[in-house]
């Protein structure tokens, strides 16, 4: 039974005009979302101009670069149309007579940038280990000045050093190299009007000093490029290393050199494409030919940069059009060079591992 006056106590405590908790609606309990607040910044004036110069400067070396190519293939089409595909295989240089290819050219070429690439890369390695690691910072500056030095002496002067200076220093090596590694007969040979030729002769003027000098070039700027990688190398686990018993060389070896593989790369590869391109240096050693010589220490060599050089001033015409397409060949031999060595730099940046 129900307690008398219960009715009325439920009238009391829920009046007409109120709804009890039970049948509360869940709106009247939920708070009212607030106002969405914008992400959206503005940028500042400084990045926008930054970003502005950028992409125009970027913009810009594209189109100086297609520019470029454009304009050998234009010039150049005349003589590739007359040549064909024989342009990349014939190894004489006769436009005057429609014979006329760069793969003599090209052989000199290549073989000039690997003698090159093989004294300037230890050099520069060397030399970048030497002022990062080992040198107290005094000497680290100078040295710094003097190889940043070298990189801004010109072309001309280091050819002249190498054809007054080096290459009579350096034909008793190559007649040592021949002698007991090489294939190059130490013997008295004859020049083809039949003047005897001493045996110091035979190794004047080739693509084996040539490519001394171009080294000593482009190794500055190898060198650059790789000190500063190996500087970038984490003091962490630089002191790590030392403080588990590693010498310096075993520090160097497990932590710097694999933490500047990216400047290594990059800096031979840049070396490589300076050293393709060499012009005035390599004018003024070789003594040009239009064959294919496989006797790197022997005299005679050629370069597609110094055969513009030599043919430029007295090609007709036709023969201008041989040298653009020339031209046109070593462009394109050089951004395949750079674009295969920014892969290579790409997959194995500065710091991405190192050894334990």
């Amino acid at each position: 039974m129900t307690p008398a006056g219960s009715d009325d106590l439920t009238q009391v405590l829920f009046a007409p005009d109120e709804v009890a908790p039970d049948e509360a609606t869940p709106a009247a309990q939920t708070p009212a979302a607030p106002a969405r607040r914008s992400l959206v910044s503005r940028r500042p004036l400084g990045d926008t101009v930054f970003r502005t110069t950028a992409f125009a400067a970027g913009g810009i070396t594209v189109a100086i670069m297609l520019a470029v190519g454009f304009f050998l293939t234009l010039r150049g089409g005349d003589a590739l149309s007359v040549a064909g595909p024989s342009f990349l295989t014939t190894q004489e240089w006769s436009p005057e007579t429609r014979t006329f290819g760069i793969a003599a050219i090209l052989a000199g070429t290549v073989t000039i940038a690997l003698v090159a690439m093989t004294f300037s890369v230890p050099l520069a390695m060397g030399t970048a280990l030497l002022i990062s690691e080992v040198v107290p910072p005094r000497v680290r500056t100078l040295l710094v000045s003097l190889v940043d030095l070298m990189a801004a002496v010109p072309s001309v002067v280091y050819g002249l050093w190498g054809l007054f200076f080096l290459q009579q220093n350096v034909i008793p090596v190559a007649q040592w190299i021949s002698h007991y590694f090489g294939w190059i007969p130490v013997l008295a040979v004859t020049d083809p009007d039949g003047t005897p030729l001493t045996d110091a002769s035979q190794f004047t003027s080739s693509a084996f000093i040539a490519g001394m000098v171009v080294a000593l070039m482009v190794a500055p700027t190898q060198t650059s490029v790789m000190r500063e990688a190996f500087s970038q190398a984490p003091v962490g686990e630089r002191e790590g290393a030392l403080a588990l018993g590693s010498t310096r060389w075993g520090m160097i070896r497990t932590v710097v050199l694999p933490f500047g593989r990216g400047g290594i790369i990059g800096g031979t590869m840049l070396g490589l494409g300076r050293a393709l391109g060499e012009t005035i240096a390599v004018y003024l050693i070789i003594s040009p030919i239009f064959t294919i010589n496989t006797e790197v220490l022997k005299t005679g060599s050629n370069s597609v940069s110094a055969l513009i050089a030599l043919r430029y001033g007295e090609a007709s015409e036709f023969g201008l059009s041989a040298l653009m397409a020339a031209g046109l060949a070593l462009f394109l031999i050089t951004l395949v060079i750079n674009f295969t060595a920014s892969s290579i730099v790409a997959r194995s940046r500065s710091g991405a591992q190192s050894e334990g």
